[in-house]
Order: C-alpha cells, then structure tokens, then sequence
C-alpha cells in the first residue's frame, strides 16, 4: 500500500495492543479512501477500482454510524481529526 497503515494505528489506538477498535478501523478505511481518491484523478475509467471504494465509503458511514450510537463525544473527536464532514 502507498499509505503507512502502522502510524495510522498507533496515532488512533486508544491502548498499546488496540488494532481493531471502530476508530481505528475508520481512520485505516478513510487513509484508504483519499488514496484511492487521488488514483482515480488519474485513472478515471478504473470501474472494478471505484467499486471497492464504494464498498470501503459504505463501510466507514456503518462505522460512523455505530461509533455516533455509542460514543457520541469519541464520534465527534474522531470526525473533527480526520477532517470528515466539513
């Protein structure tokens, strides 16, 4: 991948051995999603490409979805760092 998933995680864990908590998996996913973004700047016609960012957008909003159900104040923080919602 051309985006360093390990800082990712250690800059969203929220203790030492967190790998796969819902914010972690949102900032991987949206890490993701502006790197396929800037692919498809420069290969527009790659269909099979932009269905698996489809699938990935529609995942993270389940994610976001449920992170606002449970912890409103963690959505909010996380939402705010990763510059979603402007």
């Amino acid at each position: 991948m051309s985006f360093e998933k390990q800082a990712v995680v250690l800059k969203h864990r929220q203790h030492e051995k967190d790998t796969g908590s819902t914010r972690v998996q949102i900032a991987v996913l949206t890490e993701r999603i502006n790197v396929l973004t800037d692919h498809f700047r420069i290969h527009a016609k790659d269909h099979h490409g932009r269905r698996g960012l489809l699938a990935m957008v529609s995942k993270r909003r389940r994610l976001l979805n449920y992170l606002k159900r449970t912890d409103l104040e963690g959505y909010r923080q996380l939402i705010a760092e990763l510059g979603l919602r402007h």
